[in-house]
């Protein structure tokens, strides 16, 4: 509940909320640019390119996703002042981090080995501009959750003091998280 005179929500909720649709409409705008393009009525892939590697794509999501439990199990952790449980979490969301950019990065490797270069068309740069802004957004992500991890070693965070924590995952720090 806001204090009385107060803003209705804390300055940094707000940043996050302009971030995060900030980045939705980015987002959205790359994807409907794929979706243009690979709806025109020319063959798709071009012919001569490689397919993309669906099924690494795949298993590389479920990477993404466990992330976010493990993010959820950190908070839990936090809110219940088990600081112990908040570091391990932590640490298992960011080595899934740092997996999901290694086998992306293991990806790009093996279709530039395939000859799907930026240059090689609209197929290929529309790819590359898509998962080229995933991964950005992955490793700064990353980085964030490494300097929260720091300062949750330092006993930094608490469960009055869960912000910098809540923030992080994108969500308001006033949310609670039952269990």
């Amino acid at each position: 509940m806001p204090a009385p005179g107060g803003p209705m929500i804390a300055n940094a909720q707000l940043g996050m909320l302009i971030f995060i649709g900030a980045e939705m409409m980015f987002f959205a705008g790359l994807i409907g640019a794929f979706l243009v393009f690979r709806f025109s009525g020319l063959p798709w892939p071009p012919p001569g390119q490689p397919r993309l590697p669906v099924g690494i794509t795949a298993v590389n999501t479920v990477f993404l996703i466990a992330s976010s439990f493990t993010f959820i199990q950190a908070r839990r952790g936090l809110l219940r002042g088990d600081a112990g449980r908040l570091i391990a979490f932590l640490s298992a969301t960011g080595a899934l981090g740092i997996v999901f950019l290694g086998i992306q990065g293991y990806e790009w490797l093996q279709l530039l080995g395939f000859g799907l270069s930026g240059s090689s068309g609209v197929y290929a740069s529309t790819f590359y501009t898509i998962i080229g802004a995933h991964a950005v957004h992955v490793t700064g992500a990353v980085l964030w959750l490494g300097v929260v991890l720091i300062r949750a070693r330092l006993g930094y965070y608490s469960p009055e003091n869960s912000e910098g924590v809540a923030l992080c995952g994108g969500c308001q720090g006033g949310v609670q998280i039952e269990g």
